[in-house]
């Protein structure tokens, strides 16, 4: 009797083992076997770019898995937003993502997808302020000579962005409403584009990503003016923000987040999210962005809708309040 019942508590207990390692096993089978398409928005070169491949390298050491970047640029990012809102949805394609289609483009124009019911959030990558640089040969070097410049000649200054609706656009946009001026858009298809043309003088300014901007900064052949966040850039501590050169309140952050089809399964999903808050907390990766002015800002699935909503409802307002259209 008491060897029977020592194989009844036995069995039961492999039962236990095998029931608790179930889920484990169940996850394990979440990323598909095959090569990851990591999605980005802007050509190669660009800050989206850079940051991508840090942590695409991390993900493929993690992972033993093949990461690959995918440069889809144009439309402000848009052509990356839709291929990925309608590609496949085993989750072998991951975006990622940017402030323009997700918050800003909805609003500017009718798009060929929902970035809200089409996409679904994984987490945020990135979050950091543009800094305002001038070409050197523009003589101008304080925000204050940018502003009193643009005041006296009106319609004459122009500045790149990386796309109508991007990060780098609405910057300018909010800046020429809190100041009264009337400054020109310029779109490009990214930072590299855009900054090629500003260091050949072809245009005046740019909403810049510090990694973008900051060799040539070093050169000298670009002047940052101001940064476009609520504190100034640990890299460029004498460089003030918008908000304490006489514009309070103004801040125009740029972002990246990762997001997939809405069509991958919620099991994979919260994987991708477990995988990629890992790789944005690992101490290489975190310095290695913060070396290019993009600190990492992982979180929940949940807290990247949130902050998508959040600044949907803000450029909302400004692009209703400038009325901003595509044309």
């Amino acid at each position: 009797m008491h060897r029977r019942t020592t194989l009844l508590s036995l069995c039961a207990a492999a039962a236990a083992v095998a029931v608790t390692a179930l889920p484990w096993q169940v996850q394990a089978q979440e990323l598909p076997k095959k090569t990851i398409s990591m999605v980005v928005g802007f050509a190669a070169g660009g800050a989206a770019d850079t940051a991508a491949r840090v942590i695409a390298r991390k993900l493929a050491e993690n992972t033993g898995l093949t990461v690959v970047i995918d440069n889809k640029p144009g439309a402000g990012g848009n052509i990356a937003h839709q291929y990925t809102a309608t590609g496949p949805s085993d989750g072998s394609v991951l975006l990622f993502g940017s402030v323009g289609p997700l918050a800003i483009a909805p609003h500017l124009m009718k798009l060929p997808y929902d970035p809200v019911k089409d996409l679904a959030p994984i987490t945020m990558g990135v979050n950091f302020p543009n800094v305002l640089v001038v070409h050197a040969g523009l003589k101008i070097r304080t925000f204050a000579e940018f502003i009193d410049f643009a005041k006296k000649n009106p319609g004459k200054l122009d500045y790149a962005s990386t796309g109508a609706g991007s990060a780098s656009h609405l910057a300018g946009e909010l800046m020429d409403d809190m100041a009264k001026i009337d400054t020109v858009h310029v779109p490009y298809k990214g930072g590299a584009p855009a900054l090629q043309d500003l260091l050949g003088g072809r245009v005046a300014a740019y909403y810049s990503t510090y990694s973008t901007a900051q060799p040539h900064i070093d050169a000298g052949k670009l002047v940052p003016l101001a940064s476009t966040g609520p504190k100034r850039l640990p890299q460029l501590p004498n460089i003030p923000t918008i908000a304490e050169s006489g514009y309070p309140g103004y801040s125009a952050t740029n972002w990246y987040a990762f997001v997939a089809s809405a069509k991958v399964p919620k099991p994979t999903l919260d994987r991708w999210n477990t995988e990629l808050v890992k790789v944005l907390k690992s101490p290489d990766v975190v310095a290695e962005l913060n070396k290019h002015g993009m600190p990492p800002m992982p979180g929940s699935r949940e807290d990247l809708a949130k902050e998508i909503a959040r600044e949907s409802a803000m450029w909302g307002r400004v692009i209703r309040d400038r009325k901003i259209t595509m044309e």
